[in-house]
């Protein structure tokens, strides 16, 4: 089951169950849909895969289910990161 993450790992934008602009790697990695677009272009800086839109988990499963509530904020270090981002992102993360 999905922890559904409370925020982006990057610059900490909340992202609560309901929102449409969180983006999930396979591992669960979680990131808004600008930082996604704009400074990680689709590649993962933790596991090199490719994101999804996070899926919501149903209102009358939360009480049974509820979604993360521990913030977890892991700002990318930018000058590593754009190192392997140059040597992935023009793969398809499913060729990866």
């Amino acid at each position: 089951m999905l922890e559904i993450r409370p925020n982006c790992e990057n610059c900490c934008k909340d992202l609560p169950n309901d929102s449409t602009e969180a983006m999930i790697c396979t591992f669960e990695c979680t990131f808004c849909k600008t930082c996604v677009e704009t400074i990680l272009e689709n590649v993962c800086p933790n596991c090199c895969g490719g994101f999804e839109k996070r899926p919501t988990r149903p209102k009358k499963l939360l009480k049974k289910h509820p979604t993360r509530q521990q913030s977890y904020f892991q700002p990318i270090n930018l000058e590593k990161f754009e190192v392997l981002k140059q040597k992935i992102k023009a793969t398809k993360p499913e060729e990866r």
